[in-house]
Parts: structure tokens; C-alpha cells; sequence
């Protein structure tokens, strides 16, 4: 990693280092950067061993942070300072608006540190542990309950202590003099891998400010969206629930459960404590869990019935068991989404060496993928219309399938799409060795329209999986919890891509060795896609035993 430049005494160590190594006096130009870098011991920096883009994801990483925690900060402070330390609204502002202007100021002390002292990647590497001591400490003064002033009785609402105001302040001051050394450094430092006296490096350093740039509104995008979201709505709460289960869980470690969990503690009547949820019946799964919710001994004598750390519901500890039963339901639909993903990937590429003439008329490989929408819209209106109906008459059930059975219905025919694929693509194989097109990329005679049955099953299985884990997430999710229950479900296809793209690198890396061409090559005819395909298909199906061995052990939610 290039330290930045040096120049006074650059030339001088340089002339030092071709003075010890003759060969490299012609070739100063060459292996050391031209405008004055020096690594962290002040030497010239050899451009083949550091900086570069090698270096940039951890400095735009640095950048993203940073904003990301910053943002998420600023923009819940005033809520933070009314609703849990009870500040007025006049000082609130004032305490927000000073603490920002301090942010904005203290990138001066940062920047007269690192160009008189440090340089910019010590000033970086000492102002960020700054950052983290103070978003340490700021995240304990809002954790613990002694660092902070009891919740509002009524219209009561007491000040915090001097101690608890000191200890508040004092981490978010910690945190504006880690931004100081960070905000003007980072952007440099990140430009200083880029060697100025080279044509290439100086594009790659336009190209570096575009992706800074980048990083800095995607911290900022999701502080705004998603932490926000999590602040307004209870300061973070399920998260913190789940902790508070779990710690209280431990602290109870040698206490054993009760057999009748009417002993286990819940508020009396129909309300529940946590905000926009009901009550939910205890389940007998996870017993450990259930000691957050047991009435001890200390428990009484210290009167901790309302501190959540020592005490929890029944329906809090429900939230954290229904959370464990929904992990194994969820991390199965991924591999779906891997499916789903050839769509817009290898499924294209096979049907670029097809012949894609119909008559006079050429349909484009992409075009294909219109039949998955084409049999969203067909099996969606026969699904609602015809089929449950039919399977309603049989279970009894107002929803004809479960949830569960219903994603497990489009599992079983995602697979029969990749089995599809295969079996098109061996006979796109044969048909380029009988022609002897084997080391020729070009298309073979065998009609693209042979792709429609495994686009075709692929929107057939979203039907079942996509709306059956978007139902399931939203009925079996914590009332409390929808929101980021239904996220989730969202993200399954995000993680599909990632996993789709790892399998892809994994087989390129295993097939390729030796010099073979591997599964997938630039000319697929000398290719086996078709292994690919059945690779996917065989994941699938053990993907489908494990989702049906999790499904047959869930217990559903019971709320009250």
C-alpha cells in the first residue's frame, strides 16, 4: 500500500537504493512509482507489490463506514436526545447542529496532523481506532441501563445525571474527532495509489473518485433508509430484544425450567409489552431460552421485573424461538434464487449457440426470458383460480397448501428447469459433435424455441416459492418483526447471485486445471454446460431434502 509522497527526501533515498542495487539505476522509471510514494518506513514504493486497486477496497471500505456510521448518527440524534434522554426540542437542535459544526471542524486538526506529522495512513489508522473507541462507548450509553435515565412514567420524565450526560457527550465528541482524521485523509490516501507519472494509473484514478464517491452516498443511503427506519421504530428494538433474551438466558444458565410454563413470566390481560404485538403462546422447542423469562430469586430481591437484561416475556422469548425456526426455511430458498439467476446468465449464453432463426425472423436469445413472465402470468390466475379450489376440497385448509408445502412445490419444479436445461444442452451437444462444430463458436442447428419448457418452469416455480416464502415471512414473522422478516425474504435473492456467482468461480477453478477447457469456456461447444446444469440440479435437490426435513420439524406461530 503506497503511503503517499514524500518528496524532499524521495530523490534522495532513491539515488541511496540504486547506489546498493546498479541493475535498477536505468530502470527508476520501471519497478518505483514516479511521483514521490513511499511505503510506511519512507521508502519508494515498488509499483508491482503495492497500492493500486489492490489497496482501494479497504479505503472505500474505511469511506463507507465511516458515512454509514455518521449518518446513522446524525440523523437519529434529535430522536435519541428527546425520547431517550428527555431534551427539549430547543436543546436538542442545539446539541445536534454543535455536533455536526464540530464534525466539519475537526477534519483541520487532521489535516495538520497528517501532512506536518503522521502522513495520511497513520493519521487514518489512529483517528478510525478514535472513531471506534467513541462509537464503542456512545453504543454502551445507549445499552446499559445505568448510563442512561429511567423511561417516562406518565409525563415524568427524569434528566439524566451528570455522569450519564458526561459519558454521552463524551463518546460523541470521541467520534467528531475520528471523523477529523479520517474525512480529509481518506480521499487522498485513496489517490496516492495511483502513480501520476504513469497514463494508465491516472484513468484508474479518475476511476477511484467515481467509486468514492459511490461509497460515500451508499453510507449514506442506508443510514437513511434502513437505520432510521430501525431508530423510529423503537430505537433498534428488535435487535436489542433479542440480545436481551439471550443474555438474560445466560445469567439464568443453572436454573432449571419449569415443567408447567404457566410459572414462566407474562403481563396479565391481553396486552403485550412489546409495542404493535400481540401475545404468543409458549412453545416447548429451545427450553434453554425459556430461563430468560423464569421468576428467580434475585429477580425479586433486586426488583428487576422491568429490566428486560434480567426478565423477558414469554412472547419476547416466542420472538427469538420463531426467529431459530425460521433461519433453516430461509437459508433453503437461496439455492432457488441461484436457479432463478440463469435466467439472465448461462441460460442466455446456451441460447446464443442455438439457431435462433424462425422463418425470415431471428429472435434474440434475451427474448426467451419472456416466457418466465408469460408463465408467472398463466399459472398465477390457474393457481388461484383452478388448483386451490381443487386441493382445498382435499385438505380442508381456506389456503389449499401451506406455506411451507407451497415453497416446496416450486423447489421440486425449479429443479425439473435445470434438468430441462440439461437435457437441451446435451443434445445441442451432440448435435455440434455430429456436425463437427466441436472447436468451431458458432451456433448449431437445433431450434432456441427448445428453451421455453425450462423458462416456462422456472416462472412456474415462482409462483409456488417466491409468493409461498413472501406468505410465510409475513405470517410466521414476530407481529413486531414483518418488516425485517419480509427484508429478508428479499435478500434470499441477492445471496442466490453471490452463491450462483461462487459455484460459477468454483467450477471454473476446478475444470480448467491442466489446460482443459473447463465446463464453461468462451466457446461452449467445446464446453460442458450440460454438467453445469445437472450440477445445479443435484444442489437443488439436496437443498429440497434439507428444506423438507426443516419443514416437517417447524411449529408454527401461535398468537393470542
Amino acid at each position: 500500500m503506497a503511503m503517499g509522497s514524500e518528496e524532499p527526501e524521495y530523490a534522495e533515498r532513491l539515488l541511496q537504493l540504486e547506489g546498493e542495487n546498479p541493475h535498477l539505476q536505468n530502470e527508476s522509471k520501471g519497478p518505483y512509482t514516479g511521483d514521490g510514494s513511499v511505503d510506511l518506513s519512507g521508502n519508494p514504493v515498488l509499483k508491482n507489490h503495492t497500492g493500486n486497486w489492490r489497496a482501494c477496497p479497504f479505503i472505500l471500505g474505511t469511506e463507507c463506514c465511516e458515512r454509514l456510521a455518521y449518518y446513522g448518527i446524525s440523523k437519529n440524534l434529535v430522536t435519541y436526545l428527546t425520547k431517550e434522554l428527555h431534551q427539549g426540542n430547543f436543546s436538542a437542535a442545539r446539541n445536534v447542529t454543535t455536533w455536526q459544526g464540530t464534525c466539519y471542524l475537526t477534519p483541520l486538526i487532521g489535516a495538520f496532523v497528517a501532512d506536518s506529522y503522521w502522513g495520511r495512513y497513520r493519521t487514518v489508522a489512529v483517528f478510525s481506532t478514535i472513531y471506534f473507541i467513541g462509537m464503542l462507548s456512545l453504543t454502551l450509553s445507549a445499552s446499559i441501563p445505568a448510563l442512561k435515565p429511567p423511561h417516562c412514567i406518565d409525563f415524568l420524565c427524569p434528566e439524566p445525571s451528570t455522569y450519564q450526560s458526561a459519558i454521552f457527550f463524551f463518546s460523541l465528541y470521541l467520534i467528531a474527532l475520528g471523523t477529523g482524521g479520517i474525512k480529509p485523509c481518506v480521499s487522498s490516501f485513496g489517490a496516492d495509489q495511483f502513480d501520476d507519472t504513469d497514463p494508465k494509473e491516472r484513468t484508474s484514478k479518475g476511476s477511484f473518485f467515481n467509486w468514492f464517491y459511490f461509497s460515500i452516498n451508499i453510507g449514506a443511503f442506508t443510514s437513511g433508509t434502513f437505520l432510521v427506519w430501525i431508530q423510529d421504530n423503537q430505537g433498534g428494538s428488535p435487535v436489542m430484544r433479542i440480545c436481551q433474551v439471550v443474555v438474560a438466558s445466560i445469567k439464568k444458565w443453572n436454573l432449571k425450567v419449569p415443567d408447567d410454563s404457566s410459572l414462566l413470566y407474562e403481563l396479565e390481560g391481553s396486552r403485550s409489552a412489546i409495542q404493535g404485538s400481540r401475545k404468543m403462546e409458549h412453545c416447548a422447542k429451545f427450553k434453554f431460552l425459556d430461563k430468560a423469562a423464569m421468576i428467580s430469586t434475585l429477580d425479586t430481591k433486586r426488583e428487576d421485573l422491568v429490566n428486560p437484561w434480567s426478565l423477558c416475556t414469554v412472547t419476547q422469548v416466542e420472538e427469538l424461538k420463531i426467529l431459530i425456526q425460521m433461519f433453516p426455511i430461509w437459508a433453503t430458498t437461496i439455492i432457488f434464487s441461484s436457479v432463478y439467476s440463469q435466467n439472465s446468465s448461462l441460460f442466455l449464453e446456451q441460447g446464443m449457440v442455438l439457431d435462433k432463426n424462425i422463418g425470415s425472423i431471428s429472435i434474440p436469445p434475451a427474448s426467451l426470458s419472456t416466457f418466465d413472465v408469460i408463465s408467472v402470468l398463466i399459472c398465477i390466475p390457474i393457481y388461484d383460480r383452478l388448483l386451490i379450489p381443487t386441493v382445498r376440497k382435499f385438505t380442508g385448509r381456506e389456503s389449499g397448501f401451506t406455506d411451507l408445502q407451497r415453497i416446496g412445490i416450486g423447489l421440486l419444479i425449479s429443479i425439473l428447469a435445470m434438468i430441462s436445461a440439461y437435457l437441451v444442452e446435451i443434445k445441442r451437444l451432440q448435435i455440434a459433435y455430429s456436425e463437427g462444430l466441436v472447436h468451431q463458436k458458432v451456433a448449431v442447428s437445433m431450434s432456441i424455441l427448445w428453451q421455453i419448457p425450462q423458462y416456462f418452469l422456472v416462472g412456474a416455480a415462482e409462483v409456488f416459492t417466491v409468493i409461498g416464502q413472501l406468505e410465510f415471512f409475513y405470517e410466521q414473522s414476530p407481529d413486531a418483526m414483518r418488516s425485517i422478516c419480509s427484508a429478508l425474504a428479499l435478500v434470499t435473492s441477492s445471496l442466490g447471485s453471490y452463491s450462483n456467482s461462487l459455484i460459477l468461480t468454483l467450477v471454473a477453478s476446478v475444470t480448467t486445471r491442466g489446460g482443459t477447457p473447463g465446463w464453461i469456456p468462451d466457446n461452449l461447444n467445446e464446453g460442458h454446460l450440460d454438467r453445469f446444469f445437472l450440477l445445479i440440479a443435484g444442489l437443488s435437490g439436496l437443498n429440497l431434502v434439507m428444506f423438507v426435513w426443516c419443514a416437517l420439524r417447524y411449529e408454527s406461530k401461535k398468537a393470542s
